[in-house]
C-alpha cells in the first residue's frame, strides 16, 4: 500500500516540477499580470454567492465584503488588487506549513509513514476517515494528519513547539505573523471534535504523547492573522523552490518542495480538490476564513481572500478569481505545447 502511494505521489511531484520546465511559455510581464489581476477582480467582485463558516463564532463576524488578490513572482515582483491589507485567520491553509516543517525537521517519509498521504474520500473532520483504516490512510490536509503532523514538530515545551511554528509561518510570509487572539479563543471553546480526534489518533499510535497539547497547538496556528499578500507570498516561496523570493531567505529545502505541493495538489480543497485540480492544474489550500492559496511552480504564488464559502468550505470568489488569472497567464503546471518536428 506505502508503495502504490509513494509512486503516486512521485508521479504527481514529477508532472509539478516537469511544469518548470515550461515556465518560460507563460506571459509574466506586468502588463499581464495586471490586466489579468484587473479582470478577475471587476468580474467576481458583485458577486453574492457563499456564506461565512459560522461553526467558528468569530469567522460568522468577518467582514464578506472583503475581497483581495495578490500574485508574486518567483523573482519577487508583487502584484495586488482589491483589499489586501484587511487580515483573515489562516485556518487550514496553515496546515501546508506545518507538514512542510515536519518534512524539513525529518524528511518526507516521516508523513508517509505516520499519516499517510492519500485522500480519504470522507470531510475533513472525519471520524470515519479515521476509524476505516486505524489512522493510517490520512494526509496533513484533513484535521486528523494535521493535528498528526503539529504533534511531530520537535520540541522541549509547548512554547518552544509554538514559537517554531509560528516562525516558520513568518518566514514563508515575509514578515512577522500573529494570532488573532479571538479568533483563537473562539475556536478553542468549539474544538470538542478536534479533541476527539487528537485523542483517537492518539490512540492508535499516530500522536506519539500529549493530544490535548497538539490539538491545543493546532487550534492557535489557525488562528494567525494573514492578509492576501502574505498568503501569496507564502505560495510564491513553494513556487520559488523554497526560497522566500522577496527576502531571499531559503526556508525549505527545495527538494521537498515537490512532496509538499503534491499532497496540496490531491488534498487541498477539501471534497473538491479533484474539481480544482481537473479545472486548474494548481496544487491549492483553502482555509475557512476564506483565503485560498495556489502554487504556479517556478512561475508564481497567487492568493486571494473573500470570506464567503461554498458548501465545500471554499472561498467562491477566490477559487473564480484564481482560475481565471492562472488562465490568462499560462499557469497551468500540466499545459505543455507540442513541439515540432
Amino acid at each position: 500500500m506505502k508503495t502504490r502511494i509513494l509512486a503516486s505521489i512521485t508521479a504527481v511531484a514529477a508532472a509539478l516540477v516537469l511544469g518548470v520546465s515550461a515556465a518560460s511559455a507563460a506571459d509574466l510581464s506586468p502588463r499581464a499580470i495586471d490586466a489579468a489581476l484587473d479582470a478577475a477582480y471587476d468580474t467576481y467582485r458583485g458577486l453574492q454567492e457563499g456564506k461565512n463558516a459560522d461553526y467558528i463564532p468569530a469567522l460568522a463576524k468577518v467582514d464578506p465584503a472583503i475581497y483581495g488578490i495578490a500574485l508574486v513572482t518567483t523573482d519577487g515582483k508583487v502584484y495586488t488588487k482589491g483589499d489586501v491589507r484587511s487580515q483573515v485567520s489562516i485556518q487550514s491553509i496553515s496546515k501546508v506549513f506545518t507538514m512542510a516543517k515536519v518534512i524539513e525537521e525529518q524528511g518526507p517519509d516521516a508523513i508517509a509513514a505516520n499519516m499517510g498521504v492519500d485522500a480519504t474520500g470522507q470531510v475533513f473532520n472525519s471520524i470515519v476517515a479515521i476509524e476505516q483504516y486505524k489512522g493510517a490512510e490520512m494526509n496533513a490536509m484533513v484535521n486528523p494528519g494535521a493535528i498528526t503532523a503539529t504533534s511531530m514538530v520537535s520540541g522541549g515545551s509547548r512554547d518552544e513547539i509554538w514559537n517554531k511554528i509560528l516562525s516558520y509561518y513568518s518566514d514563508f510570509a515575509g514578515r512577522k505573523l500573529a494570532v488573532n487572539q479571538e479568533v483563537f479563543e473562539s475556536e478553542a471553546a468549539t474544538n470538542q471534535r478536534n479533541q476527539a480526534i487528537g485523542r483517537l489518533m492518539y490512540a492508535y499510535g499516530h500522536i506519539k504523547e500529549n493530544p490535548d497539547q497538539a490539538t491545543d497547538i493546532y487550534t492557535e496556528q489557525c488562528s494567525v492573522s494573514v492578509n492576501a499578500r502574505d498568503l501569496a507570498t507564502m505560495a510564491a516561496t513553494l513556487a520559488n523552490g523554497g526560497r522566500n523570493p522577496v527576502t531571499g531567505k531559503q526556508v525549505l529545502k527545495s527538494a521537498y518542495v515537490p512532496n509538499v505541493l503534491a499532497v496540496m495538489a490531491t488534498a487541498g480543497l477539501y471534497d473538491d480538490s479533484g474539481k480544482w485540480l481537473y479545472q486548474t492544474g494548481l496544487p491549492a489550500k483553502s482555509g475557512v476564513g476564506g483565503g485560498i492559496i495556489a502554487v504556479s511552480p517556478g512561475r508564481f504564488g497567487i492568493a486571494v481572500i473573500s470570506p464567503p464559502l461554498d458548501a465545500a468550505g471554499n472561498s467562491v470568489r477566490a477559487q473564480k478569481a484564481i482560475a481565471d488569472i492562472s488562465n490568462a497567464l499560462g499557469g497551468n503546471p500540466y499545459a505543455a505545447t507540442a513541439r515540432n518536428k
